[in-house]
């Protein structure tokens, strides 16, 4: 095959879904820590620090870093284990903050404006010649 066998397309995803809530056996979780192997350390809004498997569907697809806000589905046999269902981009975390489902102290961290660097006032004297 060729490249497009090797590398996937840049579908940045316009469109806008639906927002997901929680529901029985789910928790909203911060990602705390990635600890590699497809796991993270997650803070769970439950005030309990689990790890957290990212399932196979979004492995390669849906990448996963620290300040995401994410949704676990609970194990009911291992309770410090759970699995990512969903991860939610700022706009969508934002969302369930104004909705009363996420915590007020809750810091959403906007991850793709990363790029815009503030400008610190810093002048420069360049004499002409």
């Amino acid at each position: 095959g060729g490249k497009s066998r090797r590398r996937g397309k840049n579908d940045a995803d316009p469109v806008k879904r639906e927002l997901v809530f929680k529901e029985e056996g789910q928790e909203y979780a911060l990602v705390v820590k990635m600890l590699g192997n497809g796991r993270v350390s997650a803070k769970c809004f439950d005030k309990e620090t689990r790890i957290a498997q990212i399932r196979g569907s979004m492995r390669k697809k849906v990448w996963i870093n620290v300040g995401d806000i994410i949704l676990v589905s609970l194990r009911d046999f291992q309770d410090n284990i759970a699995d990512i269902i969903l991860k939610y981009n700022p706009d969508e975390a934002r969302d369930l903050k104004t909705y009363g489902e996420l915590p007020e102290d809750t810091k959403i961290e906007d991850n793709e404006a990363g790029s815009d660097e503030e400008d610190n006032d810093i002048e420069f004297d360049i004499d002409e010649i």
